[in-house]
């Protein structure tokens, strides 16, 4: 595992994720994945819920939400606290039903640090006959460590994403998607 990092924020807008080009990112992910075949797509409860379900639809899979907790609310340039909090319970019980050693693909809306992707990676490393694990973000932070399998977009901004609540200051459509990219050094295994 990297050490997580600090996110970098320029201050000079609040991005927006539309719908349309959430639904776009959810297709290139979903396809980016199909050789990979995973057996199920984790999503990570709140922001990787409905981007875990359509990707799980798209590749014939099961989806299933586990719960991690980094930062402490959704208001916009809120401070990473550093600590995440996993619901291991929930988690264990989401994840009770997949084959051992299975191909799991975790996803989220964003990699702010890589905090969190760190921690259920490695708690999921700690599970008895634990999965091979993949990662998958619509958004990764320029400040992030975190070798993401797969992402969309480099932010170095706040991302309003469209199950968020309205951020109260404008904000500035992200680019087109063409392609998704990787943060993972080619060769190292997960």
């Amino acid at each position: 595992m990297t050490p997580s990092s600090a996110r970098v924020f320029q201050g000079r807008r609040i991005w927006q994720l539309t719908r349309n080009d959430f639904l776009s990112a959810a297709c290139l992910i979903a396809h980016n994945e199909r050789p990979h075949t995973p057996d199920a797509v984790a999503g990570i409860a709140r922001g990787g819920v409905e981007l875990a379900e359509l990707v799980a639809e798209q590749l014939h899979v099961p989806a299933v939400i586990v719960r991690a907790r980094h930062n402490t609310s959704d208001e916009i340039r809120q401070s990473a606290t550093g600590r995440v909090a996993l619901d291991v319970e929930h988690n264990e019980r989401a994840l009770a039903d997949l084959p051992q050693r299975c191909r799991l693909l975790l996803v989220d809306d964003i990699c702010g640090t890589g905090a969190t992707l760190e921690a259920l990676v490695g708690s999921l490393a700690r599970r008895p006959q634990a999965p091979t694990v993949r990662t998958a973000v619509l958004c990764r932070n320029e400040g992030a460590a975190f070798p993401v399998d797969a992402y969309g977009w480099d932010v170095a901004d706040w991302v309003h994403f469209p199950w968020e609540k309205d951020p109260g200051s404008p904000a500035e459509p992200l680019p087109p998607l063409a392609r998704l990219r990787s943060a993972r050094p080619t060769g190292l295994p997960r």
